[in-house]
């Protein structure tokens, strides 16, 4: 487990460390192609509806899916590609999504950001902001009533959607409960362009953490050794019996709320911050600093990457769409109960 790696020994466990770190880059760097390749499709019209990427949101991401194991749960948000495709997401089910295909987890049938496999604890996204942290309470109370042990449920929030009744009410549940909870909070500054000095007025959100009983975590969000190390911990510490616990990472939002916005209203001067670093260049020049990777290899890398997007692409592309006049458009989970059909 990533965690039994970033407390190991740093010496004797130095290849573990550097591997630990090597995967993280590559799915930060899947995460990021793929995002670009959706948000050209999206441009280009192949796209219907909204595209939203995790650019500046990839160290953080990546962490929650590699701490994650099989069995717990993860309840990504719309920024989280990273953390998906580290939870086992396969390109082509984000593919298969985007671009309607019937063959995709959704059948063609939602919006396109979601996309889950509810059966193997990947949950798909509601929506509403916040929403996300009672669906993963509720599954992590039904999985207590069935006996299971040692699994962690996981979600995403953003600094907006700590503002919202849904998320208060959900945590304050998840501490009385002593659920095994890790909330992931991106603090990117902006609230779509509401800056946070108009949503909260508490130095640090990883204050708030006290009032609810809840542990709190913070750190540099685009410092992924960083995020490896917090998140690891906290995910070990909801799974060791600690009750819920709640990282708020720093970072900046490199791009617009979606596709259709230009972000100007960004302060030239985050970007200009530490704050404002692109978490993946200061992954990159980590790699090469420790000598764990060079700029050749970092090549083909890409070149890999470019190569397994444009093959999913082209595979989906050719793949059919939903017919509204044959689709059966009743919930495919409760199918069986309508009246006359057999179970």
């Amino acid at each position: 487990m990533l965690q039994t790696v970033l407390d190991a020994d740093p010496v004797g466990d130095a290849t573990s460390f550097r591997d630990t770190h090597l995967t993280a880059y590559r799915f930060m760097l899947l995460a990021r192609m793929l995002d670009d390749k959706c948000a050209g499709l999206y441009r280009a019209g192949k796209i219907h509806g909204g595209v939203f990427i995790g650019r500046g949101q990839e160290a953080l991401s990546v962490s929650i899916g590699l701490s994650l194991k099989k069995g717990d749960v993860f309840a990504p948000l719309i920024r989280d590609t990273a953390g998906r495709l580290a939870f086992g997401e396969p390109v082509v089910d984000a593919l298969r999504t985007y671009l309607g295909s019937v063959l995709g987890p959704m059948r063609g049938r939602d919006g396109n950001v979601h996309r889950g496999r509810p059966k193997e604890g990947y949950l798909p996204m509601v929506s509403h902001l916040g929403a996300m942290v009672s669906v993963v309470n509720g599954t992590l109370f039904a999985r207590r009533m069935k006996g299971v042990t040692g699994m962690v449920g996981a979600t995403c929030i953003g600094d907006g959607a700590t503002s919202t009744g849904a998320v208060h009410e959900a945590i304050n549940q998840a501490a009385v409960e002593k659920l095994p909870l890790v909330l992931i909070v991106a603090d990117n500054q902006y609230a779509y362009s509401t800056p946070t000095s108009r949503q909260f007025a508490c130095r640090d959100l990883a204050d708030r953490a006290a009032g609810y009983g809840v542990e709190s975590h913070s750190v540099d969000g685009t410092d992924l050794s960083a995020c490896l190390k917090v998140v690891g911990d906290a995910v070990a510490r909801a799974r060791a019996g600690r009750g819920p616990q709640m990282v708020v990472a720093t970072l900046l939002r490199l791009c617009g709320h979606g596709e259709h916005d230009d972000a100007s209203y960004i302060d030239p001067k985050l970007k200009a911050s530490p704050v404002g670093r692109d978490c993946l260049k200061v992954a990159e020049e980590h790699l090469l600093r420790q000598k764990w990777a060079d700029a050749t290899a970092l090549a083909a890398l890409r070149g890999e990457i470019v190569r397994e997007i444009e093959e999913a692409v082209a595979q989906v592309q050719r793949e059919p769409t939903p017919d509204p006049f044959t689709e059966d458009w009743r919930a495919i989970s409760t199918g069986h109960l309508n009246e006359g059909q057999e179970k």
